[in-house]
């Protein structure tokens, strides 16, 4: 299940100053020695990768070592491991980054509006409703992912290379949560028409969504997805993430299978596919395609060296 995965979060940073005095301390100790040092890491053969494919070439800080300033301090995280550090920088290069240079005929597209910082986190955040945050999409300027750490069970590694590609789990716990939080950015900068949010008006639940839907009852009322139904962005970047990631036939299928709310979602994705196509120039009718076979080519490449 989806929880929040939109979060523009406020952070308050609060610095309690104590006026705690040891003996024999100088004013002069304390200006010659901070305990606040200055530490650099030496780059290792992964950050030096990633300055090439990412920093040079799109201006993306892809940053696997977790950092507390930019984490949740409301969840117990892990950080990635190296090893499914170079596997997601990889695939995120090949599914998402370079699936849009194709589609667009250059890389300024994602130069432009793709957030600048990618922060992977080994574990998943759990809230208190037991749903778990896919990713966040801060203010349009970092991208955080979860459960980096559980890759190796979705797809081949040199430690289990018997595993088969499981892309459906791929694509619900990163890649159409990448085209999700990506499409946040892309509505937020430009909005949509507002021919969408009359479609299913006052239909949407809120955070009851988790409680009052599965997947196959949103569709049946009108919403591709369960999260889908809690607000009118949702539902919007819902659409188009589920679109590009879903084969034509499987999409018929939900489609067909929905009834009256069959109708309903392709009145939404005809708001969808005008917006993107006016908006940015890309045929999402393209973009699946691109999407779809750049999953078919996962096991041709090299995910565990650089």
């Amino acid at each position: 299940m989806r929880s929040d995965m939109k979060k523009n979060i406020l952070f308050l940073l609060t610095l309690a100053l104590g006026a705690v005095f040891f003996c024999g301390c100088s004013e002069d100790d304390l200006r010659d020695k901070s305990s606040i040092h200055d530490t650099t890491t030496e780059k290792n053969e992964l950050d030096l990768w990633l300055d090439a494919n990412y920093l040079n070439t799109y201006n993306i800080n892809f940053q696997y070592r977790i950092k507390d300033i930019w984490s949740d301090l409301d969840y117990n995280l892990a950080p990635a491991s190296y090893e499914n550090s170079i596997r997601m920088a990889k695939l995120t290069l090949h599914l998402c980054l370079n699936a849009y240079d194709e589609v667009t005929g250059n890389r300024e597209f994602m130069r432009t509006y793709f957030p600048k910082i990618v922060h992977l986190i080994g574990s998943p955040a759990v809230n208190m409703n037991n749903t778990i945050v896919l990713g966040t999409a801060e203010g349009g300027k970092m991208m955080t992912l979860y459960m980096i750490n559980n890759l190796p069970q979705w797809m081949p590694t040199s430690e289990n290379p018997d595993q088969k590609v499981e892309m459906d789990l791929l694509n619900e716990y990163f890649f159409h949560t990448m085209h999700h939080e990506f499409a946040h950015i892309l509505h937020q900068t430009i909005p949509y028409s507002n021919d969408f949010n009359s479609i299913s008006g006052a239909g949407y639940i809120g955070d009851n969504w988790s409680s009052a839907y599965n997947n196959q009852t949103a569709q049946q009322n009108g919403f591709i997805t369960a999260y889908a139904s809690k607000a009118v962005d949702e539902d919007f970047v819902e659409c188009y993430a589920t679109y590009i990631t879903t084969t034509a036939s499987d999409w018929n299928s939900m489609i067909s299978a929905a009834g009256n709310g069959g109708s309903i979602i392709s009145r939404k994705m005809d708001v969808v596919r005008e917006y993107m196509k006016t908006t940015f120039g890309i045929d999402v009718d393209q973009m699946r395609k691109v999407v779809l076979r750049r999953q078919g080519e996962i096991l041709s490449l090299d995910l565990d060296n650089l």
